[in-house]
Order: C-alpha cells, then structure tokens, then sequence
C-alpha cells in the first residue's frame, strides 16, 4: 500500500495527472450521510418477504443471501435491487409482488428512519455539516474555485436526491446536473451519464474523475479509463475507514481510496499535478 505521505490517502495505482476537467459524487455515502443506515432498513424487510415463500431457507442463510446481493447491486438504482428480490422469491416458490411494490414497503420504512433528519435540516435544526461526509462541502468548494464541472448521479429516486441536495445546501456546486433514479428505469443510469459527459464535451478518461463508496460508479469509472476515487467512508462514525466498503472498492478497480473528505486539499493538489 501507498499513501500521499502523512495522509490516509491511498494510492492503489498511479493515474494521468493533471488534466481533470470533470467530476462526478455519488450522492449517498459519498456526500450525504441522511440515508445512513438504508442496509439495516432494506436487508431485514427483503428476510421478511422471503421467510414467507414456501421453500425458504433459514433467517441466517437468507440473510446472507440478501446481503450479498444487496452489496452488489448497491449503486444502482433501488430498482434493481427489488428486480432481484423477485427473483429470489420466484426460486423459492412464492408468488412474488410487483419490483415496484417492493421498492415503495422500502421507501415506507426507509423514510421513517430518516424523516426526522431531513425536516432538522429544513427547519435549521440539524446543519449540513452534521450529515455530509466530513471535508465534502469543502472540496466541492474547491472544484467550484479551480472551474471543474460537477455532477450529482445517485441510484435514488430523483425526486428525493434533489430534495436532499437543497437540505444539504450541496445543489448549487452541482453545475453539471443532479441526476436520479427515473420510473422508467432504463433511461437513466450512471453509466450513461458518464458515456454522455464524455461525449457532450468530448473528454479522454483521464479527465474524468468519479467519486463513490458503491461498487458500481467505480467499475463503471474504470470502463471508460476514468480516474475513480473510491470513498471507504464510516457513516456512522463519521471518522476512519470502512473496510468492508474498501475492501469492495479494490475490488471495483478503485485507482484511490480516501475514509472521506478532510483531506481534500492534498488528494485535489495529487489529481491535478501538484502534490
């Protein structure tokens, strides 16, 4: 392992420096921490709707099952993750319920362990800095000064990733667009949004740069030779490294892993040729 010295800045392999004139965040882990704790909300109900098919196996076995591709899919948009569950239900025997349906118990469940957060932050008694990972607001400051364009992509439903972002106060370092999960859920997805900056502005790899702590931005950062910074953030803590999440962002092909943002300044002098 190499680090930027005196940093937790790991540098899993070298990258083209200095040419950067894009980024992209992922919204969730990545720059927001309203959402913590989604895993606990989601893995538990999908257990529960399996434990209900006829050929079920043990709440242990199933919840291995869940996690795993819960894990995997994480990411992409929520409906992808509820696609699977039918599946998983369908192999079991049961009849399964529309992905849609699925998705709409989640939000249910999901927005009463949240829904307290975003109304403190509306109603100014929560501050952004307390539910952002710690250095994000900073950096995207810094991107802002030097004149690279910013993307918001989340796999979460558009609607509720703009409505966060202006909670947060995030959307105005965003010039590039904040992107989401659609209904139609084919016409969206990160990778089509990296293909079509690349396009639009008619970019090498190299001067892309992406961050997320989800495998699928990363793996999808490196299909177009992007440099991708892999975000082994603690939400909860809000402090160190995730080792799971690092361990599965090596694994995406992550060219760098950073625990958050406060060490912005070092990691954004690397990028762009100057540490």
């Amino acid at each position: 392992m190499a680090y930027i010295p005196n940093t937790q800045i790991e540098i899993v392999r070298e990258v083209p420096r200095g040419r950067i004139q894009h980024a992209l965040f992922d919204f969730d882990g990545t720059i927001s921490l309203i959402r913590e704790g989604w895993q606990q909300v989601m893995i538990p109900l999908m257990v529960e709707v399996l434990l209900e098919t006829p050929q079920h196996e043990s709440e242990a076995a199933l919840t291995e099952v869940v996690t795993e591709f819960v894990d995997r899919l994480t990411g992409k948009q929520t409906i992808y993750q509820m696609l699977q569950l039918v599946e998983e239900v369908a192999k079991r025997g049961g009849q399964p319920k529309e992905a849609l349906d699925y998705k709409w118990m989640y939000l249910d469940r999901l927005w009463e362990r949240i829904k307290h957060r975003v109304a403190g932050l509306k109603e100014g008694a929560l501050h952004p800095p307390e539910l952002v990972v710690p250095g994000a607001l900073e950096l995207l400051e810094m991107l802002r000064q030097r004149g690279i364009t910013c993307y918001l992509a989340s796999g979460t439903d558009h609607k509720y990733v703009t409505d966060e972002a202006g909670a947060l106060g995030v959307t105005p370092y965003f010039a590039g667009g904040v992107y989401g999960a659609l209904d139609n859920y084919q016409d969206f997805s990160k990778a089509k949004l990296i293909e079509q900056i690349l396009r639009n502005h008619d970019l090498q790899g190299p001067e892309l740069v992406v961050f997320g702590d989800g495998f699928v931005e990363i793996e999808n950062a490196k299909a177009v030779g992007g440099i991708a910074v892999g975000v082994a953030s603690d939400e909860e803590r809000r402090v160190g490294i995730n080792d799971w999440k690092r361990h599965r962002l090596l694994q995406a092909g992550a060219d760098i892993i950073i625990p958050d943002f406060r060490e912005g300044p070092r990691l954004l002098d690397y990028l762009c040729g100057e540490e």
